[in-house]
């Protein structure tokens, strides 16, 4: 749980993490000032290169990574159908290559190196909030996206196999639990580590 680094050993675990997330903030924000489906297209096919460049392995994984992403997909894509608006293409390119980008430097970042790039940027607000315990806080919200993602498609699986009738909001339940249920995982594992301290 406190991990989703990659066990798959690729060129960009050995490039440093500040220089990923730096990369990967200026590539987001490209991404959310492009509106040409043409140029967000170009984008997504650079970062599949990009993951095609880590291995065929790494690759499939990558990839597998982005299947909770589907049901968001298909609901936009659905909706734009109905009100007959291109503007879904536009949106659908820039989600899956923002996360497929994100997931990319998930998988080939060590949490403890993400932990110590956000610390040394949070140095200045030392006054207002402890940099560690704002570190910390954010990679655990970076790692736990996916896996919240991917335990909300289980659940919805299980649901699917159980019952004719769509889950929709009776999922909600079961997911919220499951959330407070890593979290509490999560406090107690650091708790038995000496905390954020």
């Amino acid at each position: 749980m406190l991990t989703l680094t990659s066990p798959i050993e690729t060129w960009a675990h050995h490039c440093r993490a500040g220089r990923k997330l730096a990369a990967l903030c200026g590539f987001t924000l490209i991404l959310f000032a492009l509106s040409s489906p043409l140029w967000l297209g170009l984008c997504a096919l650079l970062t599949a290169g990009v993951i095609a460049s880590a291995g065929k392995r790494f690759g499939l994984e990558s990839a597998r990574m982005l299947r909770p992403l589907l049901p968001f997909v298909a609901l936009v894509a659905l909706w734009h159908l109905i009100t007959q608006d291109a503007l879904g293409v536009t949106i659908i390119l820039r989600m899956i290559t923002a996360v497929a980008a994100a997931n990319f430097v998930t998988m080939t970042t060590r949490l403890s190196d993400m932990i110590a790039v956000i610390q040394r940027l949070a140095k200045p607000l030392r006054p207002l909030i402890a940099p560690k315990a704002l570190a910390l806080a954010i990679a655990l919200t970076l790692r736990f996206i996916p896996t919240m993602l991917a335990r909300s498609q289980t659940i919805r699986e299980s649901w699917q196999a159980r019952a004719a009738r769509p889950p929709r909001w009776r999922i909600l339940l079961p997911t919220t639990l499951a959330a407070l249920d890593d979290a509490e995982q999560v406090a107690e594992a650091l708790r038995a580590r000496g905390g954020t301290e």
